[in-house]
């Protein structure tokens, strides 16, 4: 069952009297479970496409489902909750807050949910049970490496236990052992969990690691690869 549909996205923008086509009528498919990579030059136009996929922006033309729910048709308003409810994002910068420990840090995207509190610790102390970081929950950012911020903030995308997690150059700041490890534990979490993942990225080395790569360049759709 596909847990993500897009259809002929366009995004077009203006710098001046230029117009850009970041993209130029992408159409993707993504299966629920799936672990997928978009490879691309910068510039190809695949952090436009997460950033879709996520509901961070809107198409110029086009539509996108998630989890069966055509979000480009939704009003503005609701798009924060739909975030919360169905994305994860994992970014390159790690976008920690340093005055919060990692289990605070994890728990940030329940502020504005449901959750109560306590339900929300014991998430957030599982979670960084899974992401090898039980022992480190009282630390802050500046008392941990570059891996073990990655990891927090893995955890921190899969809180609200959101339906894809969208992963933006997760590996661009590690060094390229950290790198492996992080895409490990990603793998294992798609596969214990069963957590969809759409990883961007420029390395060769990380795309090879997921079961579809998908290869953007000037904002179209080269073509996929399947691995087994």
């Amino acid at each position: 069952m596909a847990i993500v549909e897009a259809h002929n996205l366009v995004k077009t923008y203006h710098m001046g009297l230029t117009e850009v086509r970041a993209l130029q009528g992408v159409d993707l498919v993504v299966e629920n479970g799936e672990f997928l990579s978009v490879m691309g030059r910068s510039g190809s136009g695949k952090s436009t496409l997460l950033n879709l996929l996520g509901c961070l922006d809107r198409p110029t033309k086009g539509t996108v489902f998630i989890n069966g729910v055509e979000v480009t048709a939704l009003p503005r308003r609701r798009l924060p909750r739909i975030r919360q409810q169905m994305v994860g994002f994992v970014f390159q910068q790690f976008n920690l807050l340093p005055s919060l420990t990692a289990l605070e840090n994890v728990m940030l995207p329940l502020r504005y949910s449901r959750v109560g509190r306590a339900e929300g610790r014991r998430r957030a102390m599982e979670l960084l049970e899974q992401v090898g970081l039980g022992d480190r929950y009282t630390h802050r950012p500046a008392e941990l490496s570059g891996g073990e911020l990655q990891r927090v903030a893995v955890a921190r995308a899969l809180i609200n236990r959101p339906a894809i997690v969208l992963a933006d150059e997760p590996t661009g700041e590690l060094d390229t052992h950290t790198a492996g490890e992080i895409m490990a534990l990603l793998h294992d979490l798609n596969q214990t969990q069963g957590q969809t993942f759409i990883i961007v990225t420029h390395d060769p080395g990380v795309a090879e690691k997921t079961a579809r790569t998908i290869y953007l360049s000037d904002g179209m759709i080269l073509r996929e690869e399947r691995r087994k």
